[in-house]
């Protein structure tokens, strides 16, 4: 059977651990991703522990067809996606009217509008089969502003919106759309926007355990997906305080992420 799950981001950590649960579950693979050689890697791992066919493919998800590209190579190699997990992300970790627009723009690109631009095409698809999953990996920092990664915060919100009205709408059609809102995980996230030490880290969940929650509650039916007591907490933070002192409290943490920086962004940093 040619059925596949597409996982973007899946050379690594979330992305990597939801394709072995893919996997052991009984799809082929299509992994995706920027990094090349960790996706050659990946591709090794699974098909020495798993019997499945493996497809990669290697590309820029900020590029502006991205979607259509990958589209286009499902389409040539025929295959049929019956699980679309949207993983792929990054963050811009800064003052708004400091940090790169570039990466904003990139940024944005990867979490909405190639994430969105695939939800579009494969859900017609399963749809017409009544059969099928999508899990988007949105963030718990959707649930409320943050300062100094406003437009990360804001992105994942947008992902957690999306999702839920997405999932409402297709309800009926023997389609589940489910969003997973992990907070701080042991993966590379950190470290790559120059912080991989945290003012609060004592929260820190594997990723191996996120995906396998992620996972389990996808197929159970769950939509909004929180891992780990803390983020439940996190996530209901908004409606138990006002939401100027909610946002307060993210930019009080986050302004002493920002002095701790590790790669020679200081608060006077322009």
């Amino acid at each position: 059977m040619n059925t596949f799950a597409l996982i973007t981001g899946a050379a690594g950590g979330i992305g990597l651990e939801l394709a072995q649960m893919a996997a052991a579950d009984g799809y082929n693979l299509l992994l995706i991703d920027i990094d090349s050689e960790n996706l050659s890697t990946a591709r090794d791992k699974i098909l020495t522990t798993f019997k499945c066919s493996v497809e990669t493919l290697c590309i820029d998800l900020s590029q502006k067809n991205a979607a259509q590209t990958i589209i286009h190579f499902v389409e040539e190699k025929k295959l049929c996606v019956e699980l679309l997990i949207n993983n792929a992300g990054f963050g811009n970790f800064g003052y708004f009217t400091q940090s790169s627009w570039e990466k904003d723009l990139g940024m944005l690109q990867v979490h909405m509008i190639t994430s969105t631009g695939l939800m579009k095409h494969f859900l017609k698809s399963m749809a017409s089969r009544k059969k099928g999953y999508v899990l988007n990996i949105a963030s718990v920092a959707a649930f409320l502003p943050g300062p100094l990664m406003s437009t990360y915060h804001a992105s994942k919100a947008y992902l957690l919106n999306l999702s839920q009205a997405v999932a409402n709408e297709v309800r009926d059609e023997g389609v589940q759309v489910s969003v997973l809102c992990p907070g701080m995980t042991r993966t590379n996230f950190a470290k790559a926007n120059g912080n991989d030490n945290p003012s609060i880290k004592f929260n820190y969940l594997e990723p191996t355990w996120v995906a396998q929650y992620g996972y389990r509650q996808m197929k159970k039916g769950r939509v909004v997906i929180v891992p780990g007591i803390w983020n439940k907490i996190s996530s209901f933070l908004p409606r138990l305080l006002p939401g100027k002192t909610a946002t307060s409290m993210v930019g009080k943490i986050q302004r002493k992420n920002h002095e701790k920086r590790t790669d020679h962004k200081s608060l006077k940093d322009h």
